[in-house]
């Protein structure tokens, strides 16, 4: 047989080998009420669970006090997600904080920013909302800039937003309130799946934690972002699905894109 040959029928055996038939998967995040997945799963004869990798919990009032954080000094609080709210509010109601009316809530987004109702009577003149990045609420932080924020955050940090606030001399406390941890998968050691899909290097980390001797060999690694991208790459697995692309901006349509290839 000629080199070309051999050539061909390897490139035909890793094409079978990568995409071989999938019948179920696991999606590392709560199930959801409505989700595209659903009609992936009629569509294509699956079964798909979900199962969140990683859970939150607050930081208890009295680990949080060793901080030595007073919420009810800052006028100005930073809020980069849904569970810095819920576990601000939290702990100035365990703490007896008195927050101020006068408060301004600098807001990442307009989801955080909606959420924040919850807890608060909702004024433009101080909630500031930006569209994704601390970069978009700029002119707001420059317009306070004397003031001292407080940064509510978890044990992951927040390295994509101190930089900016470093660099612009903006005058700010970070305060642990809550921390991402990893979930007791144990129950599911003995369970294989075709696909496994990962939004989160914290979700790759839950993986490791719960099986340090984890080994892809037949399953399918499906990854969202650059960051969980990475972090399978530093574990020595190999990515087969990946979103965002500009084909497939969401995780369901890079996984609807593998479909028609391994089970069209």
């Amino acid at each position: 047989m000629s080199t070309s040959g051999n050539t061909k029928q390897a490139e035909q055996k890793a094409y079978v080998e990568e995409y071989r038939k999938v019948k179920t998967i696991l999606v590392s995040q709560p199930k959801p009420e409505r989700s595209p997945y659903y009609d992936l799963e009629k569509k294509y004869g699956l079964t798909i669970d979900w199962r969140p990798f990683i859970h939150v919990e607050g930081v208890i009032e009295k680990e949080f006090r060793k901080q030595r954080v007073k919420i009810d000094d800052y006028g100005c609080v930073i809020f980069t997600s849904k569970n810095a709210i819920e576990n601000y509010f939290r702990l100035a109601e365990e703490t007896r904080a008195k927050i101020s009316p006068g408060n301004r809530y600098f807001c990442v987004t307009e989801a955080i920013a909606n959420y924040l109702q919850k807890f608060i009577i909702y004024r433009k003149r101080k909630v500031f909302v930006g569209k994704k990045h601390m970069e978009d609420l700029h002119n707001y932080f420059m317009k306070y800039k004397s003031e001292k924020f407080l940064l509510p955050l978890s044990n992951l940090g927040a390295e994509g937003y101190i930089p900016y606030l470093q660099k612009n001399n903006i005058i700010f406390t970070e305060a642990m309130m809550y921390k991402t941890l990893s979930s007791d998968l144990s129950d599911l050691a003995d369970v294989f799946y075709d696909v496994l899909i990962f939004f989160s290097p914290q979700g790759i980390e839950s993986l490791f934690e719960n099986f340090p001797d984890f080994e892809q060999k037949l399953t399918r690694m499906a990854v969202f972002g650059s960051q969980t991208l990475q972090a399978v790459l530093d574990k020595n697995l190999h990515p087969n699905i990946q979103a965002p692309t500009p084909e497939a901006p969401s995780m369901s349509m890079a996984l609807e894109q593998y479909l028609q290839k391994s089970n069209g």
